[in-house]
């Protein structure tokens, strides 16, 4: 296969995979359309509410990615500080929050190191939208990668082989919100890849086994978010015709009158003749009072809709979703209440911990692929094992886990070093404090007072 034909294969997958992802952002931000409105209620709302939306989606997505926070990295036990002062140098310190949000909404994301003009590695978070990836079938390593987007009326592409680098712009112009053809590439340049190896780097939020592509962490919510919608939207329809008391009256005659437009032009049919509209014989006016001459005349009301139904439909919605999301009720707003001690909050919060569990066992080997990355762009040389440092996803008090951890190291469980991970500090940190530690002890040697001889020696 041509370089050419890799670069067109990688280009019809993103234009084939783009419409699911748009339908996902649209979930994600809270702008798709609702979906089970019924005719006769687009009729009674109008252009009033053509989007309403409660973005629970939304809310499965950032509670878990809010979890997943990166310390640093270590290799074969170490603290890899130069790897982690590159990863910061690349803003990825914030920006990889980014990849793990991306890849829980669409499925994937994916990471790009390279270098810049002063040899210094460059890591950037790139989106489903934009890159494609081959992967080997058997070992489903990256094979090939390619990057399209538009640039001053045209298409660019770069695609990306574990030898050389490619550049590509399209023969055509392309305007904004223009489709990009598959075909049609001019070669513009190419270079060698010194890394030996795609430098794109895919995070997969994986399902099942075939699911090489992820799957988003919406799935399972968004036809209940949709459900919740209908219901919402049926109960403002409820609440602007029914909710408010209506009045009836009978034994009267209705009087009307010829009907005008804005300008008080009388209005007519299609013969001629002129459209008729019912007077009201009752003032509008807050002192109004209701009166009629005709004997027989009666008043009455009719009662006012009871939505109370409204709301139980909606919670037992709200029960599904945490149900298949693993989000703690009080997340979702369920009976209005918080949990009463910070053990109930951990007990609430076990199912999302676990599912954040889950997502650290799939990001981390990403994650360590871009370390081994970063630190062959700085010093040519990979390191066999890097590991991945992650914060603690649960939500625990800090004097709760000091108490915790004092007593471990008191019964020689634990070393200083784990309990200080175990508190949060990261492996910079830890380093840090073991120098601290180490000039403390140098200071407490030179400024000790000495000691004095024994007898026999004086």
């Amino acid at each position: 296969m041509s370089i050419v034909n890799i670069l067109e294969g990688l280009s019809r997958k993103l234009d084939e995979t783009s419409p699911p992802l748009r339908d996902l952002d649209a979930y994600y931000s809270g702008s798709q359309p609702l979906a089970f409105l019924s005719a006769e209620a687009k009729e009674a709302l109008g252009d009033r509410l053509r989007v309403l939306q409660t973005n629970y989606p939304r809310l499965v997505v950032d509670s878990i990615a809010e979890r997943l926070r990166v310390k640093g990295f270590t290799v074969n036990g170490t603290p890899a500080l130069d790897i982690y002062a590159a990863w910061e140098a690349a803003g990825m310190e914030d920006s990889h929050g980014v990849a793990h949000t991306e890849a829980l909404t669409l499925g994937r994301s994916f990471v790009t190191v390279w270098a810049d003009s002063t040899g210094a590695p460059v890591i950037t978070v790139e989106s489903p939208h934009e890159v494609a990836v081959v992967r080997d079938p058997l070992s489903r390593e990256v094979t090939a990668a390619a990057k399209r987007w538009r640039e001053d009326g045209r298409a660019r592409a770069t695609l990306l082989l574990p030898d050389r680098i490619y550049h590509y712009v399209s023969s055509a112009r392309v305007p904004e919100g223009g489709v990009i053809p598959p075909e049609g590439w001019q070669h513009m340049a190419n270079r060698r890849n010194p890394l030996g190896e795609v430098p794109v780097v895919p995070f997969v939020n994986r399902g099942r086994l075939l699911d090489v592509d992820g799957v988003s962490e919406m799935r399972d919510v968004t036809d209940l978010s949709d459900a919740i919608a209908k219901l919402l939207a049926d109960l403002m329809v409820s609440s602007e015709f029914g909710s408010r008391p209506r009045r009836w009256a009978t034994g009267m005659e209705v009087k009307e009158e010829q009907a005008t437009d804005a300008d008080g032009t009388p209005l007519t049919d299609e013969v001629g003749d002129p459209v008729m509209v019912a007077v009201n014989p009752f003032g509008n006016g807050p002192s109004r009072v209701w009166q009629a001459e005709e004997p027989d005349a009666s008043f009455g009301q009719f009662p006012t809709a009871d939505l109370t139904g409204y709301g139980s439909a909606v919670e037992l919605m709200l029960q599904s979703i945490s149900a298949v999301s693993g989000l703690p009720a009080h997340y979702l707003g369920i009976h209005g209440d918080q949990p009463a001690s910070a053990d109930a909050i951990r007990s609430a919060e076990a199912s999302l911990v676990a599912r954040c569990h889950a997502r650290m066992r799939s990001f981390g080997p990403s994650w360590a692929k871009v370390a081994s990355l970063t630190a062959a762009v700085q010093n040519g040389s990979r390191p066999q094992r890097v590991e991945v440092v992650w914060d603690s996803p649960e939500t625990r008090t800090v004097a709760q886990e000091a108490d915790a951890v004092t007593k471990l190291v008191q019964a020689n469980i634990m070393p200083t070093e784990e309990a200080l991970a175990r508190l949060g500090y990261d492996p910079q940190q830890i380093h840090l404090m073991r120098q601290m530690r180490q000039r403390e002890a140098l200071d407490k040697q030179i400024t000790a007072p000495p000691t004095a001889l024994p007898e026999a020696e004086q």
